[in-house]
């Protein structure tokens, strides 16, 4: 049954890949989704850009090893980040009314820092998106007898199809959706772990004392790290092109820079769940936690929750990896077309071409 409920999801999501290609016209939809995502939309793609693998599987089993301290690049530097990108960068930027992050670069230092900037941003998508991949094919191994190569493929198959058909509208209204299942799925969770452990309090008096700690030890090279690992993602993300793809397919000015507010809130928030179930699983399941501890929150899902929590936690922890991994798909494919290729074909194409060129 549970298998069942994610082919039925996975059917869905690409469903509406399919039905958004309707809403693609010009490279401009495919792109930014024609500048017109209302603010629950916008902001409900910003906050999933990078709740993905990382902020479940890897800041989880970050936090039980060393504690808050182990997890402030993120979910706290991403936070940051988008909360930065709205205060000081936005309204410039949005008022230029162009595709990418390079074209930015472009109209402020000239055509050679855009072609840079543009390849050496490239890359590093390669391995975000892998990771991505690869997390998701450890879910879908953990229901199904799929190997991690098998896994992988599948999981590629889908996201690269709904992001290919639909682009920006495709990723946008998916993440709605997939947002939805994150929140719910997470305090679901939350709620059950806790009730199981005898309350919060229970949970957190049983926690060890460098959990809690926010501040590093005083001296010199640890304040370094810590100011290392805020502006990481909270300074390096900026010139990023998932960021501002995201942020410009607002309808407005107005809009775009409330989304980034609302979606560092609900980072941070929501960011703090995974670390909050993981200490009580910890606390229930100690033999899961020495087992395996980036899987230790599907393990504990699967041996001790009921169908109803497996179906909404599974999908919501779906529902982050393939968000995410979308934007990590689109972004550089963006980057490339329009910095790359068309400064030097572009009037031999007209916009027909290039969309494909996109896709």
């Amino acid at each position: 049954m549970l298998l069942l409920a994610i082919i039925a999801y996975l059917a869905i999501t690409v469903g509406i890949g399919a039905w958004s290609s309707k809403l693609v016209k010009n490279s401009n939809d495919f792109v930014l989704a024609g500048r017109s995502l209302p603010l629950f939309l916008s902001a409900s793609a910003l906050f999933a850009t990078w709740f993905g693998s990382e902020t479940i599987f890897g800041a989880s089993s970050v936090y039980l090893e060393e504690g808050l301290i182990g997890v402030i690049e993120d979910p706290f530097g991403g936070a940051l980040c988008l909360v930065l990108f709205g205060m000081f960068y936005l309204r410039p930027m949005y008022r230029m009314g162009v595709l990418t992050i390079g074209d930015v670069f472009k109209r402020i230092f000239g055509k050679r820092v855009e072609f840079f900037a543009s390849v050496f941003m490239i890359p590093a998508y390669f391995g975000y998106v892998a990771a991505q991949l690869v997390a998701l094919s450890l879910v879908l191994g953990a229901v199904t007898d799929l190997s991690l190569l098998e896994g992988i493929l599948i999981a590629a198959g889908i996201v690269v199809f709904y992001t290919f058909l639909g682009g920006m509208w495709a990723i946008s209204i998916t993440d709605f959706i997939q947002t939805t299942m994150i929140v719910i799925g997470l305090v679901w969770v939350a709620i059950l772990v806790a009730q199981e452990a005898g309350g919060v309090q229970q949970i957190l008096s049983q926690a060890p004392e460098e959990s809690f700690q926010f501040f590093p030890e005083p001296d010199f090279t640890s304040w370094i790290n810590y100011f290392g690992a805020w502006i990481i993602l909270g300074l390096g993300s900026i010139p990023s092109q998932d960021i501002y793809q995201r942020v410009m397919a607002s309808k407005s000015e107005k809009v775009a820079v409330r989304s980034t507010y609302l979606a560092g809130t609900f980072y941070l928030t929501f960011g703090l769940l995974p670390l909050f179930i993981a200490l009580g699983a910890k606390v229930l399941y100690p033999e899961l936690y020495l087992e395996n501890k980036q899987m230790l929150l599907p393990s504990m899902i699967l041996r001790h929750g009921g169908l109803p929590v497996q179906i909404v936690f599974f999908g919501a922890l779906i529902s982050a990896i393939m968000s995410t991994t979308s934007s990590g798909l689109l972004a550089p494919a963006a980057i490339i077309s329009e910095n790359i290729i068309k400064p030097y074909f572009g009037d031999r194409l007209d916009d027909r071409h290039f969309l494909w060129i996109l896709r």
